[in-house]
């Protein structure tokens, strides 16, 4: 009877264990300090277009990717531990489709005309009249030109990615607007009845 209790309790702990290895797995970050791989590159690559990693991706996640992240989290109002949980591969997942519209929408534009386009779109997530979420704000029907043309899968420039930046952290050339266009390329002359702003290279601003 004792050693068959020994073997329960033995039985108990192994599995105890194996569950809080489990949860703990499952709620451990994805990129931290002491990893390497393709993903630590990816990650060092599109902190070096944002500016925080000032060298070559090496692909291990040492104490200058750490302090990169952190940098970025503070930017971005994610809570600085500098690995990447949930909120930071989300924050980093709204980056970059901020910056795939930017550089197919505005490439040709200067960068004041850029960090108005990625503007906004933030200016779009804070009006009622639009989606609430970044995904649905760019991927709103006939919303942006590059979704309708593909030109949202070509990869972003380091430009595209500073002006997300400095749109998120407060730079707003569009003075507020939630529309812009270019009157060359335009096929519904509805948007012309929308207010104008200011004016940046090609682009019409508009609210």
């Amino acid at each position: 009877m004792k050693n068959l209790k020994v073997l329960v309790f033995a039985l108990f702990t192994v599995l105890f264990i194996g569950f809080s290895q489990n949860s703990a797995e499952a709620h451990s970050p994805d990129l931290h300090e002491g990893v390497s791989g393709q993903d630590v590159t990816e990650l060092q690559s599109t902190l070096k277009k944002l500016g925080y990693f000032n060298t070559t991706p090496t692909g291990y996640y040492g104490s200058i990717t750490k302090n990169a992240v952190i940098q970025f989290q503070r930017d971005f109002n994610v809570p600085d531990t500098g690995f990447t949980g949930s909120m930071t591969r989300a924050k980093l997942s709204e980056v970059d489709m901020m910056a795939r519209v930017v550089h197919g929408e505005a490439r040709g534009e200067s960068y004041t005309g850029q960090v108005a386009v990625a503007a906004v779109i933030l200016n779009r997530l804070d009006s009622s009249a639009f989606p609430n979420n970044t995904y649905n704000v760019i991927f709103q029907r006939n919303a942006f030109t590059a979704i309708n043309d593909g030109q949202y899968n070509l990869k972003p420039n380091a430009s595209a990615y500073q002006a997300v930046k400095a749109a998120f952290k407060g730079s707003d050339p569009s003075m507020g607007a939630t529309y812009y266009y270019n009157r060359s390329g335009v096929t519904d002359t509805w948007i012309f009845s929308r207010t104008t702003i200011t004016k940046i290279g090609k682009h019409v601003f508009a609210k």
